[in-house]
């Protein structure tokens, strides 16, 4: 990650956004998802139950963005039934997706 990809207020290094636990897991998909989708939106605007696809936040090209960073930022593949409205409507569902998918300890 170079400087430019960096959203403001976060840390790249930062423990809250780094690793696997959920919180970490829920900050770094927040900081992505306000960088990429809501520009200019403060942090307290999307909580872990707004809802991003059936709110209109996230496209289905918006969508696949996210899956791709979530592949790449956490090193797994998503299958196409993990792509749904159901697993990826909200912080908290991306991040229990995100948690179920890692390899355990």
């Amino acid at each position: 990650m170079n400087a430019s990809d960096e959203t403001p207020g976060i840390s790249p290094r930062d423990p809250l956004t780094q690793g696997t636990s959920p919180d970490g897991i829920r900050a770094r998909v927040k900081a992505y998802i306000l960088k990429e989708f809501l520009p200019g939106a403060g942090p307290g605007e999307l909580t872990d139950s707004t809802p991003l696809i059936t709110g209109g936040i996230l496209d289905s090209i918006a969508t696949l963005k996210l899956v791709a960073f979530l592949e790449e930022e956490y090193g797994m593949t998503l299958d196409a039934q993990d792509a749904d409205v159901d697993k990826l409507d909200t912080v908290s569902d991306i991040a229990t997706l995100v948690g179920d998918k890692l390899p355990g300890p």
